[in-house]
């Protein structure tokens, strides 16, 4: 059975607004796979990586994104480079980041897999619905069950286990019963997480939107609960015209509920925060804003160049028409 597993961090970043740590001037040579390092901390980083899997007695070989061992398996070099690029302690930090990252990660994979010594009630009280971009699949051929909320995204199901989050593939599942109730149990799952933290921000155009922030693997992909979301943090329902999203990496999610003209500053500010937020980010998802309609998302923003571009619909346009027309 395949799974594909990513171990927690404690030093991942949760935070709106953060000061960054001491790093080299952005005009040096930049590392071929990861641009937020220069030539030098990519070299630092990898060094530090090859050392934390020589202390646990295995040799690796590091390539630009990958470490590959003896054996043939192979470690994504990804998310920890993210994590430890954005770890406010900077290059002093990364030792014991990575040495925690590694040693997680061997683990759970040379460990008991939990699909073979947990019982199945035990499986679906830690079966949860994660959204995740789908060029970060491991295998998307192992993934065909999954739904696509919107382009480019797709909705799997894992297991939150203490040191890691398992992606199940669809040969996992095939022991545990119907897709299609085991995603039942799943939502239900998600739609009892508690709210870890939840902000407004306001800019000065007099924008607003919300922002859930979490330690869970799993907060963003909380806007497939998005109704009950947004009830249970603002006391009120969505509107037929529904809301705008953003998820620009696993523990985030922004949103601003649909009711007046005051969205159209609203997916400006939020397409900004959007774009920002996925930059370099550990679990990247998407820089995009989307339209939410009852569960679906049409995309309304995209990188373009350097800068952002906001893309609508007639639907869209019609609605924001409506809206300002509304206005007393």
């Amino acid at each position: 059975m395949r799974v594909a597993a990513e171990g927690r961090s404690r030093e991942e970043e949760m935070g709106l607004f953060r000061r960054g740590p001491k790093r080299d001037p952005r005009d040096l040579a930049r590392d071929e796979e990861f641009g937020f390092f220069s030539e030098r901390e990519g070299r630092v980083f990898r060094s530090e990586v090859r050392q934390a899997f020589a202390e646990r007695g295995l040799e690796v070989t590091a390539y630009a994104g990958v470490v590959t061992d003896s054996a043939g398996r192979q470690f994504g070099l990804g998310n920890l480079a993210a994590v430890c690029h954005r770890d406010r302690r900077g290059e002093r930090g990364w030792p014991t980041l990575i040495r925690d990252h590694v040693g997680k990660v061997l683990r759970t994979m040379d460990g008991p897999q939990p699909l073979e010594i947990l019982s199945h009630d035990e499986i679906r009280a830690c079966l949860y619905p994660r959204i995740v971009a789908q060029e970060t699949l491991p295998a998307a051929d192992s993934f065909h069950y999954g739904r696509e909320p919107a382009p480019g995204l797709c909705e799997v199901l894992a297991l939150d286990l203490p040191e890691a989050v398992q992606m199940l593939s669809e040969d996992s599942l095939a022991d545990l019963g119907d897709v299609a109730e085991l995603r039942i149990r799943a939502m239900n799952n998600l739609r009892a997480l508690p709210v870890e933290g939840h902000e407004t921000v306001r800019r000065g155009d007099g924008s607003a939107f919300e922002v859930l922030l979490g330690d869970s693997f799993f907060t963003a992909s909380r806007v497939l609960v998005l109704d009950d979301l947004v009830e249970r943090l603002m006391g009120t329902t969505l509107t037929r015209d529904g809301a705008l999203v953003a998820l620009p990496f696993r523990h985030q999610l922004a949103f601003h509920r649909i009711h007046d003209a005051q969205v159209i500053p609203a997916l400006q500010a939020m397409a900004q925060f959007a774009a920002a937020g996925h930059e370099d980010a550990a679990g990247a998802i998407s820089p995009r804003v989307y339209w939410w309609r009852r569960g679906m998302m049409t995309p309304l923003s995209e990188p373009d160049g350097d800068g952002l571009r906001v893309v609508v619909d007639v639907e869209f346009q019609d609605m924001l028409e409506r809206l300002v027309q509304d206005e007393p």
